[in-house]
Order: structure tokens, then C-alpha cells, then sequence
């Protein structure tokens, strides 16, 4: 296990319960060691970037991937401690207490390309609280916060705790996954967030997600304090991808959408995306969002990184198809997941219409979190079923 150097001032039982995996806490696959990164808001910067491929190149298979939370993790290390090194020194982890509770969704392109108001203060202040609060390193790693800017693609992915734009200045209240109905000033939104995650460890047992609670009396008394909502509109556009060329609001200014097949990005291609220079945020769709372009560099971008594997093709099946890592690299997987798909995608002249994900076995591991069709391999077979 890589060594944590706040262990000595971390209370022990601050540790949840679930085998989510960390940096501190790297998961022991059959491929080696499996090291997850939490990014808040799904942003890396090209530093960040160039640490990740000195990990995934130096210790590990090669490649970082992307996950359905909108980090990313590397696969294969087999020297843990060097690869915490370089995780550590790139500034990925500025509070090792709190290292796998600081699951941060945002809007990617808030404060760039529409929503209803620049959110990114939001979080960077809800963040700064949570890693000044010693109390919430004992959230279960698999608690979900999430600041949505009103376009709703937060909104989908479920957030424990959350909040909703509902117009430049207020927001509406999200807890388990849904709007309360309960109204919130922007400049007050980290608070009452911070409020109701100390509610969810009062009211919480051994449950790991908001939505599992058995009562919700603490959670319930935060809320209750609040002044109702009146009626909004909020765009339904959450589930779109976000992939091609990308006006940003300032008409000077492009961000480019892109996906990769697997959400498994070579280490190469890293190098490339770092050269840049340019924010990269991730999406829980395994998007990636290189923003602050030009236009003439966004078209030097397209041209140098289409050859190199990244699909800026809104039309492309990945952009609606995602995979778990399968065989060899699990050893609970029936079959090689990724193998099957890249044959099912090249054997037949496919139109993906709903969104996918195909898994190895039962448990569905890096399933989206909004509707989708699950395509499971069993001993004898696929089957396919809308979840």
C-alpha cells in the first residue's frame, strides 16, 4: 500500500468501510495494482496530465483510464510506492485524509459554453471546506457530491448531495439524487453542503450512499431550515454527448469534445494532450474537454490528435458505448470484455442509438448512471437488459 504521509495524523477509524480504491488504498487486481485519482470537477491540468503519464508509462500498463465519475485510474503498478510518489508531488492528492471522499462532479463546460451561471466557485469553495472539515474524511468513499450549473448533466449522474442552478443567483437543493424543492443562495450553497454531509454521518449506520438511508431525520432537519423554490425551466440537455468542435461563449474561444475507445488513454497520447497547454476536464461520460482554444489551434489539435486515437465524431459508437476491463485484467470477468467489443464493433456496420455498457460479470463495474442497456456476459453468453 502506498504510504500515507498525514497516516500519522488521520484517526484510523476515519477510513469507510467500502474497498473503493484510492492512491493510499491501490485495489489488487489480477493485473497488478489499481490506483484511482479523484478530480474535482473532472479537471486536470497539463502538469497533472504529464504526472499521470510518468505513472501509467513508469509503473504501469501504460495507459490512464477514465472512469463513470469523472476521474481517472491507473492499472497494472507494480511499484506502488514510486507510483504515490509522482501522484503526490503532481498536487493530485492535497489532502490525503480525505482522498477518496472528494468525489466532485461539476458541469465541465460552467462558465465556458451555457448553464446558467459559472459554478466552478461553488465547488472549488464546498472543496476547500470539505478538506478543512477532519469530521467528513469518515464519508464512505462512494458518497457523490455534484454542483450543476442548470443544464442537468450533473443531475444525472445522481449526486448524494448536490445542487441545482436555478437561475444566476440560487440554487435548489439536491439529496439523494433529486431537487428538494428546497431554494439556496449561490454564495450559501457550500455551506449548506457541508451542513447536510455532516447530517448524511449523523443519520447514516453503514450505508454508504444518501439514497440507502433507512430514516433521514438529520438530513431532513438541514432541508427543513430552507425556503421552498418557485417554479424554473432547466434545459434537458444532460444526456447529449459532448464531443466535436465546441463554441465556447466567448466567440473567440473553442473547446473540443473527444472520447477514446475503452476510455483508455495510451500514454503517448498523453504526452500530446499535456503539449497543449490547454485545461482538460473530464466527464463522467469519459468525455475529454480541452477548452480555452483558439480556433486555429483547436484545428491543429483535431488534425495532430484524430491520427493518434482521440474521436471528435459526435456519431462515433463511443461516444454511446462503454466497458468494463474484463479478462485478463479481472479475474471475476467471464470473457475479454474489450476484445468482444472491439469485434462487435468491427464485424458489423453498427448504429448505436442508446447508450451501452458491456460487462463481464454481475456486477456491472463502471456502470453509467443514467439509462442505459446493460450487455452482460454469463458463462454461456451475453445477455442484454435496460437498467
Amino acid at each position: 500500500m502506498i504510504r500515507n504521509p498525514a497516516a500519522s495524523t488521520v484517526d484510523p477509524m476515519s477510513r469507510p468501510s467500502d474497498r473503493c480504491p484510492g492512491v493510499f488504498s491501490a485495489h489488487p487486481a489480477a493485473d497488478g495494482h489499481l490506483a484511482r485519482i479523484r478530480l474535482p470537477g473532472g479537471l486536470i491540468t497539463p502538469a497533472q496530465v504529464l504526472a499521470l503519464v510518468g505513472v501509467s508509462d513508469g509503473f504501469g500498463d501504460g495507459h490512464f483510464e477514465l472512469t463513470s465519475r469523472g476521474n481517472v485510474q491507473v492499472r497494472g503498478i507494480t511499484d506502488i510506492d514510486g507510483a504515490g510518489e509522482l501522484i503526490l508531488d503532481a498536487g493530485l492528492i492535497p489532502s490525503p485524509s480525505h482522498e477518496r471522499v472528494r468525489n466532485l462532479q461539476l458541469s465541465a463546460l460552467t462558465g465556458r459554453r451555457g448553464g446558467l451561471l459559472d459554478a466552478r466557485p461553488i465547488l472549488a469553495e464546498f472543496d476547500r471546506r470539505l478538506q478543512s472539515d477532519a469530521a467528513l474524511a469518515k464519508l464512505p468513499a462512494r458518497i457523490l457530491f455534484g454542483v450543476d450549473d442548470g443544464r442537468g448533466d450533473i443531475l444525472t449522474q445522481g449526486p448524494d448531495i448536490g445542487v441545482l442552478a436555478i437561475d444566476d443567483q440560487s440554487f435548489d437543493v439536491v439529496v439523494g439524487g433529486k431537487p428538494t424543492g428546497r431554494q439556496v443562495a449561490a454564495a450559501d450553497a457550500p455551506a449548506v453542503m457541508i451542513d447536510l454531509a455532516h447530517a448524511f454521518l449523523a443519520d447514516r449506520n453503514d450505508e454508504w450512499r444518501v439514497q440507502d438511508l433507512a430514516g433521514r431525520a438529520a438530513i431532513d432537519g438541514v432541508l427543513a431550515g430552507l425556503p421552498v423554490t418557485g417554479e424554473y425551466s432547466r434545459s434537458q440537455a444532460g444526456s447529449e454527448p459532448r464531443v466535436g468542435w465546441l463554441a465556447q461563449d466567448d466567440k473567440n474561444l473553442v473547446a473540443l469534445g473527444s472520447v477514446v475507445p475503452h476510455g483508455r488513454i495510451p500514454a503517448r497520447v498523453g504526452e500530446f494532450l499535456a503539449a497543449i497547454e490547454r485545461d482538460i476536464y473530464l466527464t463522467p461520460r469519459k468525455e475529454i474537454l480541452i477548452v480555452d482554444l483558439s480556433e486555429g489551434m483547436a484545428d491543429t489539435v483535431l488534425r495532430v490528435m484524430a491520427p493518434m486515437g482521440l474521436i471528435f465524431d459526435e456519431n462515433s459508437p463511443w461516444t454511446r458505448i462503454t466497458d468494463c476491463t474484463g479478462s485478463p485484467g479481472c479475474d471475476k470477468s467471464h470473457t475479454d470484455v474489450r476484445g468482444d467489443l472491439d469485434r462487435h464493433l468491427g464485424a458489423v456496420d453498427v448504429a448505436i442509438d442508446d447508450r451501452e455498457h458491456w460487462v463481464g460479470c454481475e456486477r456491472g463495474c463502471g456502470s453509467p448512471h443514467e439509462d442505459h442497456i446493460r450487455v452482460e456476459a454469463t458463462p454461456t453468453g451475453y445477455t442484454r437488459r435496460r437498467l
